[in-house]
């Protein structure tokens, strides 16, 4: 392990109202995609740069997960002094496009 993945409290709630909003504790399928995308943010524990960096924050990177039309985008900070990914949203792709205040 290289880096250490955390979340802000903003990330974890987003990653809660997904759980319910794919209604994943009453779906096996559901629960299996919900698990499924937990690993592929566990992976930005090696090399999260390979993510690209988002079109309007230099610093941010994004992770994509899903397929179309439920896509969801894991946006995270890569503090390289610490190595550590900070999680700060994650975010339907269909949602409007994120602003600073976002990631409050």
């Amino acid at each position: 392990m290289e880096y250490q993945v955390d979340f802000t409290d903003r990330a974890s709630r987003d990653l809660d109202l997904v759980y319910k909003n794919i209604n994943a504790e009453h779906s096996v399928a559901a629960l299996k995609w919900f698990r499924d995308l937990k690993r592929s943010i566990d992976t930005l524990e090696n090399l999260p740069n390979r993510c690209p960096i988002t079109r309007k924050q230099n610093e941010l990177r994004h992770l994509l997960f899903g397929n179309r039309p439920h896509v969801y985008r894991v946006i995270f900070r890569v503090v390289e002094e610490q190595k550590c990914v900070l999680i700060l949203t994650i975010w339907h792709s269909a949602r409007r496009d994120l602003k600073s205040i976002d990631l409050v």
